[in-house]
């Protein structure tokens, strides 16, 4: 009996290690795939374009519904100290270092790593992968390459968007609940946030935008199963990318503060 879970424990951990090093494998071919030429600006551009312009809609509407959630929650707290006047502040540095980068990744990772597993899976399960390996073509260079590129872009500027729309639903809720003028509340937020915690917050998107590329390529490759096979791949690629975000999240804010 205990021999039979210290087996099922060694052949888990050595599939564990297997898996790790095939994602290693995968991360360093399309790292190199991707910033190798020749480049494929087409493919770049259309990536961008279904990344990252077509979530602005959502990380606007999002974002500024978070910002004036939190003053309306904040300022019925803060109301016990007497400390209203520093809601929005708060709201505006908890934006800029956490909440745009992280609720943006969130929302735009699940959105674009199920778009992308669900295209390559589909790919996978009709062999039209392994038609470009006979054609020459190197899959990396034409199907994770520009989607790594692009999500490296596009999530930097997708996270500056979320943190410029809530801190503006954040200042119309402050004028309309706790009557602080537009100009007070500018003038408040350049004296509390500083240029440090606008760029680390930016900063871990480049991350992000990796994990969600990287996990939506390797799951949607080797998913398998036809129709069902790619669904289980759209749904895995969703858990596993936003678990990772969250992770990641929480290692690079202790790293920044301990730079």
């Amino acid at each position: 009996m205990l021999g039979n879970y210290i087996e099922r424990i060694g052949s888990y951990i050595i599939g564990l290690i297997e898996s790790l090093g095939r994602i290693g494998l995968f991360l360093y071919r399309s790292f190199y795939a991707s910033f190798t030429p020749p480049f494929n600006g087409r493919l770049i551009l259309e990536q961008i374009d279904e990344i990252g312009f077509k979530s602005i809609p959502i990380v606007i509407v999002s974002a500024m519904a978070i910002g004036m959630v939190m003053v309306v929650q904040l300022a019925w707290g803060f109301a016990w100290f007497g400390a209203k006047g520093v809601v929005g502040p708060v709201v505006s540095l908890s934006f800029v270092r956490e909440l745009g980068p992280v609720v943006t990744s969130l929302l735009v990772g699940g959105r674009v790593g199920a778009g992308i597993t669900a295209e390559i899976g589909s790919m996978k399960v009709t062999e039209q992968i392994d038609a470009l390996r006979t054609m020459g073509a190197d899959p990396l260079r034409k199907l994770v390459a520009p989607r790594l590129i692009a999500a490296i872009i596009s999530f930097p500027f997708l996270a500056i968007i979320a943190d410029f729309s809530g801190i503006f639903g954040a200042m119309v809720m402050s004028n309309v609940d706790l009557d602080v003028r537009p100009r007070l509340f500018i003038s408040s937020i350049l004296e509390w946030v500083a240029i440090e915690d606008f760029v680390s917050g930016i900063a871990k998107t480049f991350f992000f935008g990796i994990i969600v590329a990287i996990v939506g390529c390797y799951i949607g490759m080797k998913a398998e199963g036809g129709t069902q096979g790619v669904g289980r791949a759209t749904t895995e690629t969703v858990v596993v990318a936003l678990l990772l975000i969250i992770i990641v999240d929480f290692i690079l804010t202790k790293l920044f503060l301990l730079i």
